[in-house]
């Protein structure tokens, strides 16, 4: 059981999902902001899990390349 939980801890540390906070950040937009350009079917790629939404990394920057947006990649 132990192994099954590493792993899954292990998986999560290297998604490629990240959360609208997390999205935001990468973008240089706040979380209220994208979520408003999700309500309104603008901004970038996202998937519902569940109630969690998500933003695959490839996504956020095929968007930030198509919107000439400057990322906060370090």
């Amino acid at each position: 059981m132990t192994d099954d939980l590493d792993e899954a801890r292990q998986a999560r540390k290297g998604s490629p999902f990240l959360t609208t906070k997390q999205a935001a950040y990468y973008l240089g937009f706040t979380a209220r902001s994208l979520h408003a350009m999700r309500r309104k079917g603008r901004g970038p790629r996202f998937v519902r899990l569940g109630r969690a939404v998500r933003y695959h990394i490839r996504d956020l920057v095929a968007y930030a390349n198509e919107a000439g947006v400057e990322r906060s990649d370090g």
